[in-house]
């Protein structure tokens, strides 16, 4: 695996604290000169949910697009993998799924991070405590504007609010099916790094989060319900629902990690 660091530096970030209210100017579409410039040569972090539906929109399995698009990488701090989208080996690096006059051809399952920009968050932490108290006074410091000098999309007119831009990109419905996996990287992080995971354990972490069809497998298949204590009701609700078996796959990871979740361990008999 390669190392990756939590924070990108070839764009201009704007240090000023942004809250739900906060107006922004920006718009991108095909008329602006810039566009699908910030398509090209750019780290996109894949969340569980992106991958989800990604495959979902493809009609392929998780595995497949795991081994088709994406490379994994080891997240700093927290030492775990992490994905990322693959790209082109092209002149420009591109997206696989960008083309030049047309845009992204995957718009409507597009990742998290290109729904987010121009705007980025402060703190992976963020997504997991959104979901804990949506106030608003609490969220200023975690917003913030990424300017690039390719982009040209700050001279357009239209203007926003945060809250506006998130319900308009769909941000919201994906912060919440992923605050266990922010949860979990945040935790992990704050862990002394001389405490490390076994390597069977971070694979574990990369099945449940981001191989989906292959831990339903894992679940099903393998010896696992008789060795965790899991309500009938929610075996039936993870069999056939991808989202609730994701969010399943977190909760049991606070277990392998923490020693603590939903999730419990079967006593010996």
């Amino acid at each position: 695996m390669q190392k990756t660091t939590d924070d990108k530096t070839t764009s201009e970030v704007i240090p000023e604290q942004m809250g739900y209210n906060t107006r922004f100017q920006f718009e991108c579409h095909k008329g602006v000169k810039c566009f699908t410039r910030c398509c090209r040569d750019i780290d996109i972090m894949l969340t569980p949910y992106d991958i989800l539906t990604m495959r979902k929109y493809l009609d392929i399995t998780s595995e497949e697009f795991l081994a088709i698009y994406t490379d994994i990488h080891l997240l700093e701090k927290a030492d775990l993998p992490v994905v990322t989208l693959k790209l082109l080996d092209d002149e420009q690096k591109s997206c696989p799924f960008v083309q030049d006059k047309e845009g992204c051809l995957i718009y409507e399952c597009r990742p998290s991070t290109c729904r987010y920009y121009p705007l980025g968050m402060g703190s992976l932490s963020y997504a997991s405590e959104l979901n804990k108290n949506n106030d608003e006074e609490n969220a200023d410091a975690f917003f913030f504007t990424v300017k690039e000098a390719h982009c040209l999309g700050f001279e357009e007119k239209k203007e926003w609010t945060v809250a506006d831009w998130r319900e308009d990109q769909g941000v919201n419905i994906r912060d919440e099916v992923n605050a266990g996996w922010t949860d979990l990287i945040v935790r992990k992080k704050s862990v002394p790094m001389s405490i490390k995971l076994s390597e069977q354990s971070k694979q574990m972490f990369f099945l449940a989060c981001y191989n989906i069809d292959k831990f339903r497998k894992f679940v099903f298949e393998s010896s696992f319900l008789k060795k965790f204590h899991v309500d009938p009701a929610k075996i039936e609700e993870i069999r056939n629902d991808d989202v609730k078996l994701l969010q399943f796959g977190f909760n049991w990871l606070k277990v392998i990690f923490f020693q603590e979740g939903e999730v419990k361990v079967k006593k010996e008999e």
